[in-house]
């Protein structure tokens, strides 16, 4: 199962963003640095406004949506790539995550604790863009030792890693993410093996108070953080932990309404599952009938065998063709003969 870190400096809010997103209070959510040692992990449910509607065309009461599995970090503080704070066990529980939601204060509340005394996303931003970028160049120049001798041997595999070593080492030399040095497809494989943190898919969460939801764009904090976003080649999403965390105690109705009543037109955690999905280049097919209606998760242009084959292995090795029919259709038609009759269902072979 895909994972999304959620991280940031103690005491931005991320266990309470964890609470919310997992629809739970199963993360301890205090006003003190470390309150979260040990990582907590949560299963959320990708939302998908098509799997009801489909569930009553089929007439089925069981719905499996696509998942995507949250784990909520420690905090991190200066000097954790030296083994501050909880340090290397800190960025050892990065390095396990298929992306990161960095948290970042963007509120204004003397009653809780700012580790660094004031707010300021983009001292934070670069605190922790810092620490991950000196143990991805630490990481990067063990690599570049042992490459070296193989390529003074002549192993042109080696060279070629030792020009991406090169280029990776002079960005991360300068506090410069991964993710923002320019690669080829060839290089962008070499440097997969290499787990680096900084080359991790981000999102950045712009924690705000409730008062400046609905105008997020006058918060001079959630303007730092989109733009330091674009520059890094990263998104932003604007949230109310602390409110998406009272939230879920009420039925999705109420949900729905109390934020209509702040000028919000949906939830900040469902947009930040949403862009988590998208941003590691996700989609959902789905399959209907009586016993279920479910949600595959694939990657973007996956082909049809190979998409079969995450329902079963035994349907990819033998796949010939699969009739295939968009929500948007069924949906119109009301049911799956209907559809046909319409000329809705196509075939779809192996490429």
């Amino acid at each position: 199962m895909l994972r999304a870190g959620i991280v940031g400096l103690p005491n931005v809010g991320k266990s309470t963003l964890f609470n919310a997103l997992t629809a739970q209070q199963s993360a301890l959510a205090a006003n003190y640095p470390f309150a979260t040692i040990e990582p907590n992990v949560g299963v959320v449910a990708v939302p998908d406004d098509r799997l009801e509607p489909l569930a009553k065309i089929v007439k089925t009461e069981k719905i499996v949506p696509a998942t995507f599995e949250f784990v909520d970090v420690a905090g991190l503080v200066r000097g954790a790539s030296r083994g501050e704070g909880l340090g290397n066990k800190f960025l050892a529980h990065i390095r396990e995550t298929d992306m990161v939601i960095q948290v970042v204060r963007c509120f204004e509340d003397e009653s809780v604790i700012h580790v660094e005394g004031s707010i300021d996303p983009r001292r934070d931003v670069e605190t922790v863009q810092i620490e991950l970028a000196l143990s991805d160049l630490a990481t990067v120049e063990r690599r570049r030792e042992r490459s070296q001798k193989a390529a003074k041997a002549g192993d042109k595999s080696a060279r070629a890693e030792m020009l991406v070593l090169d280029k990776l080492q002079a960005a991360l030399e300068q506090g410069t993410s991964a993710r923002a040095v320019e690669l080829s497809p060839d290089e962008r494989t070499i440097v997969r093996n290499l787990f680096l943190l900084t080359i991790e898919p981000t999102i950045y969460a712009a924690n705000v108070d409730e008062a400046a939801l609905a105008d997020r764009e006058k918060n001079p904090h959630v303007r730092t953080l989109r733009e330091i976003a674009r520059a890094e080649q990263a998104e932003s999403v604007v949230i109310c932990a602390q409110l998406e965390a009272e939230l879920v105690a009420l039925p999705p109705e109420e949900r729905a309404q109390y934020l209509l009543s702040l000028g919000v037109p949906s939830s900040g955690v469902d947009r930040l599952i949403k862009k988590a999905y998208q941003l590691l280049g996700l989609i959902s097919f789905l399959t209907a009938g009586e016993k279920e209606v479910r949600a595959w998760t694939v990657p973007r242009r996956t082909r049809a065998p190979q998409a079969a084959g995450t329902i079963h292995s035994d349907i990819e090795r033998g796949f010939i063709r699969a009739e295939v029919i968009s929500y948007e259709d069924l949906y119109r038609a009301g049911a799956s003969t209907a559809a046909r009759e319409k000329g809705c269902v196509r075939l779809e072979v192996k490429d």
